[in-house]
């Protein structure tokens, strides 16, 4: 599955999700992102059931889009492991980071991830005892350290036992997010400090 169109600022959207058919919420998600022009729609696990990443055409993709979403289930907090194999594998030494590493910098990177918990149990004293913020500090920092920006994530929460009139209200609200950074809706300090995408004005 991949689309791709060009108006505005480019939007390349990475899905990783080993068990897509059986994700209703990814599914809404990603119908939002592949109707969309000037937003090219890459499905990881479809492109790499064997996991044999092409690092070349990876990077590719990435040098030629402004804007890069990570949109992903929130596995054990984290990410699922084709993702995590994809950050160690195309975000090399000496290109995206490090002497000389620097080909990436200056473009953004947002996370949208889809949860089965919610707000309320990732916070400090709730039943994960962490927020998603704390807990996706490692993605925050790889984004850094490879000169980028790392947008606030935009989080579905709760996903599994959303009704469809939710689930519609959320990929809408992806759609609006999608548009507004097409256009350059917000400045960077406006998006910086918000904690999460969820709390943006769309």
């Amino acid at each position: 599955m991949e689309s791709n169109q060009s108006t505005g600022k480019k939007i390349l959207v990475l899905f990783f999700h080993p068990r897509y058919e059986d994700s209703h919420a990814n599914q809404v998600l990603a119908d939002t992102a592949l109707s969309l022009q000037g937003v090219r729609f890459r499905d990881l696990y479809e492109i790499y059931p064997d996991f044999n990443i092409d690092i070349r055409k990876e990077q590719e993709c990435l040098l030629s889009h402004d804007i890069i979403i990570w949109q992903h289930p929130f596995f054990w907090y984290s990410c699922p492991p084709l993702m995590k194999q994809w950050i160690d594998l195309v975000l090399e030494y000496g290109w995206a980071y490090g002497k000389s590493g620097d080909k990436l910098s200056g473009k953004s990177i947002l996370q949208v991830i889809t949860s089965a918990g919610t707000f309320e149990v990732y916070q400090p004293g709730g039943r994960n005892r962490f927020t998603y913020r704390t807990l996706l500090s490692p993605f925050d920092q790889t984004v850094h350290l490879c000169k980028m920006h790392y947008l606030p994530p935009f989080i579905v929460p709760g996903a599994p036992r959303m009704s469809a009139e939710q689930l519609n209200r959320y990929a809408e609200q992806y759609g609006k997010i999608l548009q507004g950074l097409q256009q350059e809706k917000w400045t960077m300090e406006q998006l910086k400090a918000a904690e999460y995408f969820n709390q943006i004005n769309f």
